[in-house]
């Protein structure tokens, strides 16, 4: 009965190891912990949750780039435009023909602008609002979950953050913004209203109108570098964000395995225990079946022959190989419960 109830709690032990083996996990349902599983569940959906601000982060962080991107080209070819005026500034120098690659300059801007459109955004051309990219996710100490986002405000104004403003059917406005809006230039300490950077016609500029012109684009210029350098600070702060939830992924992760992973290496090491113990309880439980008939051979040999001692030298061999069998099955099973409480 021993031996029965031995391989029978083996039987179970390895029940469960091969369950953890297979699946890899020593806390896979709630029944096996509730408390690791509850918090394993919870980590995991937060987890997935993680995952999609990582999305949400790269397509704000493609909007972003895309942005800086083209206004960054525009400042090199408002620059340009700079220097082609500075060139009409000289005596006898032919400005018809300089105003020729300005206009060129002039229509590059505005595709710049139409071009700079990342998801159906654009940062570059629009009107005044607010544009906004997912940051964050949340879970605070009452459990109470929230997704942060990054601000950016657009400015069509003359010394705003976008290049040209936008209509309300979806089309380049290019009498606002930054490079379509009038500014004024100073000469002399007299301030000279000039067209905007993408009407600008210097063929029949004064000495006078051409300075205006440079002290204008100067202010242009300000004004362009300030959206730059914001556009590269949200850039900077998403890629900063992208690298924390990345980590906080990987962490969660690693938090996760801790709880219900199962050790491999030990599970197979105790897999292999409880196989050996089985086959053992298996062939004790066989000995003890066939010895409990032998035993019962015995007794009928001793009724048929009554008390006297067997004078049959091969039956006393057979007794006592019987008494050694016996002693045999003790070790045997001895050995079994020994394996069992080391495992």
């Amino acid at each position: 009965m021993a031996a029965l109830q031995t391989l029978r709690g083996v039987n179970d032990s390895l029940k469960d190891t091969q369950g953890r083996v297979s699946s890899g996990y020593r806390v896979e349902k709630a029944a096996d912990n509730a408390a690791y599983w509850s918090i394993a569940t919870t980590m995991r959906s937060d987890n997935l949750a993680l995952s999609a601000v990582s999305d949400a982060l790269g397509l704000g962080a493609a909007k972003v780039d895309t942005a800086y991107a083209a206004m960054d080209s525009a400042l090199d070819i408002v620059s340009e435009i700079k220097a082609k005026i500075v060139a009409a500034t000289e005596k006898g120098v032919d400005k018809t023909k300089i105003q020729q690659e300005l206009d060129q300059l002039q229509e590059q801007l505005l595709s710049i602008a139409q071009s700079a459109s990342f998801s159906g955004e654009n940062w570059v051309a629009g009107a005044s609002g607010t544009k906004s990219v997912v940051s964050s996710f949340v879970r605070d100490g009452s459990n109470a979950v929230s997704v942060k986002m990054t601000d950016y405000v657009l400015d069509s104004g003359t010394l705003g953050n976008v290049l040209f403003g936008m209509t309300s059917t979806g089309a380049i406005e290019t009498s606002s913004g930054i490079i379509g809006t009038a500014f004024n230039g100073t000469y002399g300490g007299t301030v000279i209203a000039m067209p905007s950077i993408y009407d600008l016609d210097i063929t029949g500029f004064t000495q006078g109108q051409l300075d205006a012109a440079l002290s204008g684009i100067e202010l242009v210029l300000g004004a362009m570098t300030a959206a730059g350098s914001a556009l590269g600070s949200i850039s900077t702060r998403i890629q900063l964000q992208e690298n924390l939830v990345s980590g906080l992924h990987d962490s969660i992760d690693s938090g996760i395995g801790r709880l219900v992973d199962a050790d491999m290496e030990e599970e197979s090491s105790r897999l292999s225990a409880l196989q050996t113990q089985q086959q053992l309880g298996i062939q004790s439980l066989s000995i003890a079946n066939s010895s409990a008939q032998n035993i019962l051979t015995l007794f009928r040999s001793r009724s048929g022959t009554g008390d006297a001692p067997s004078k049959n030298p091969a039956g006393r061999f057979a007794r006592r190989g019987f008494l050694h069998e016996i002693a045999d099955i003790s070790v045997l099973i001895v050995f079994v419960f020994i394996l069992r409480s080391r495992a």
